[in-house]
């Protein structure tokens, strides 16, 4: 077998999630897509924006990171 450097690709299959939201949320998300367009030239809806957000919030967690590295090391 060939040792390539990038290896097998992670499972990309979508998953739909539904979740309710305040209004004042969704006004918040709405401000974030209008200043997104304004500075990248480029709408997007809000629902295309949350999975960038959600993983950008969960990647600056260190201490999430620390405690996810944790438990899966104990899975093992």
């Amino acid at each position: 077998m060939v040792d390539l450097k990038l290896g097998k690709l992670p499972d990309r299959t979508p998953v739909k999630l539904s979740i309710t939201i305040t209004p004042d949320l969704q006004a918040a998300l709405q401000a974030y897509a209008t200043v997104y367009a304004a500075t990248y030239g480029v709408e997007e809806p809000v629902a295309e924006l949350i999975p960038a957000m959600l993983s950008a919030f969960l990647e600056s967690d260190r201490n999430f990171a620390r405690s996810r590295e944790a438990m899966l090391r104990g899975q093992k």
